[in-house]
């Protein structure tokens, strides 16, 4: 088995286990006690006043290691924050059974999710943002363990800026839980569409690696670079936690584990003009897996590459629209799983498009629109579905008020809200449009209604 450096392993171990330290174990937007912090309303680092999607301003901010600071009084001292989302979800057609234990089969109230953060500069080249979640929804998914809480979205920054002649350079690095939660450019998977979404929804079975497979089961560090406000790079490597800092923190990654350490990359180009910005990238990831952690029959290696780009036009707020994407090509080498007969073939290949479009009118009213289209080799056995496709195709419409964290709203940045309303259509499900599953159910009987309110203080 490859081994991490001994000083990387010592780093990521310090840094997450004393994330946990905190007594913080997902979503993360718009944190308010970032907002006290800088002295400036939600609405100047996220569009639409509560995110996820970023300005330039927040931008800069994130890869500044969340250091900048400029916020007044007691508040900006304080570096905690807290989220509570509940939501009412409906499907076309009731499911066979309850999604998860303590709910009905169809027309749901939830509590999706409760988080404390722990968000602030440590000084002044040191800043984290630190996550817990409690999971109103627990055993909905086995994919983050059996724990109802967990230490979520994590990420711990060490960074400093350089002049270089005429040019600026900033170097930092990032520890992390959930790969891509660290970029800053927020078109990747753990800050992309859908931004919010029901756990007692039907979901497609068949998703690439970068698609949160290992969030929050992992240690990362990566390194990286930011050349004049434009050159984006970075680098870093992947690793499985240590069972006894899993179970510390709550979680299990039920669908193997890393075999060694897992590289990967990223690259992007920015342009920011007339209060517009353009964005280009690539990122690239690879993993050798040990499925179901069993040693000894090899591994199934999957190769991510990414291309993703975002168009932001932000003017004097009154008026923003982004449009952003990212298609990933995932190929697989499934050699373990084929010896465990998990398989009909070792090699397969996986893609996926992700588009949306989002238009704010004064940071308050807003209206989304995207769509997931995923498609890949057949193999029956592997995918688990009827036809052997791993076919799916999503639409999606949302619309949302947020009536806060402007530079005006009342209580800023304490009062932050966000009212949704989704709609989510399958034209395809899991590589059928009727009778995916066998039992006569259809992709459209999982067109899906979620309602949700989302306050974050």
């Amino acid at each position: 088995m490859r081994r991490i450096p001994a000083f990387i392993s010592g780093l990521s171990g310090l840094s997450l286990a004393g994330a946990a330290v905190f007594g913080l174990s997902g979503t993360a937007h718009a944190v308010p006690s970032f907002a006290a912090q800088t002295g400036q309303p939600c609405s100047a680092c996220h569009v639409g006043a509560f995110g996820p999607q970023l300005t330039p301003f927040g931008r800069a901010f994130k890869i500044g290691g969340f250091t900048q600071d400029g916020g007044e009084g007691l508040h900006a001292q304080i570096p905690f924050s807290a989220m509570v989302l509940g939501s009412f979800n409906n499907t076309a057609k009731r499911q066979d059974a309850p999604a998860a234990q303590h709910f009905a089969d169809n027309n749901n109230f939830a509590l999706d999710q409760v988080s404390l953060f722990f968000g602030h500069r440590i000084n002044d080249y040191m800043g984290a943002l630190i996550q817990a979640t409690y999971n109103g929804i627990h055993g909905a998914s086995s994919d983050r363990g059996s724990s109802s809480f967990t230490l979520d979205n994590t990420d711990i920054r060490v960074t400093a800026p350089f002049d270089v002649g005429d040019s600026t350079l900033r170097l930092g690095v990032s520890f992390n839980n959930n790969p891509t939660v660290q970029d800053p450019y927020h078109t990747t998977y753990a800050w992309g569409i859908p931004y919010v979404a029901s756990a007692l929804a039907p979901t497609p079975a068949n998703q690439p690696l970068l698609d949160g497979r290992f969030g929050g089961t992992v240690v990362g560090m990566n390194a990286y670079a930011w050349w004049n406000n434009a050159l984006y790079g970075e680098i870093g490597v992947y690793r499985a936690m240590d069972p006894g800092m899993a179970k510390m923190v709550g979680t299990y990654p039920g669908l193997g584990t890393i075999d060694g350490v897992a590289p990967y990359g990223r690259l992007a180009y920015e342009w920011n003009f007339n209060g517009q910005t353009v964005h280009v990238g690539a990122l690239a990831m690879m993993a050798a897996i040990k499925p179901g952690y069993q040693s000894g029959i090899g591994t199934d290696k999957l190769y991510d590459i990414a291309v993703d780009g975002s168009y932001q036009w932000i003017g004097d707020g009154t008026h923003s629209f982004t449009l952003q994407g990212i298609a990933v090509h995932e190929k697989q080498q499934l050699d373990a799983t084929l010896g465990q007969g998990g398989t009909d073939s070792a090699r397969h290949s996986l893609d996926q498009i992700r588009l949306d479009a989002v238009y704010f009118y004064q940071n308050t009213y807003g209206l989304t629109g995207g769509v997931i289209r995923t498609w890949g080799t057949s193999d029956a056995t592997y995918y688990g579905t009827r036809t052997g496709r791993p076919n799916s195709t999503a639409f999606m419409l949302e619309a949302n008020y947020v009536p806060f964290g402007k530079e005006d709203s009342w209580m800023t940045p304490l009062a932050n809200l966000k009212i949704g309303l989704q709609y989510t259509a399958y034209t395809e499900f899991d590589g059928a449009v009727n009778n995916y599953d066998g039992t006569g159910r259809s992709a459209r009987n999982n067109n899906t209604i979620y309602l949700y309110a989302w306050t974050i203080f």
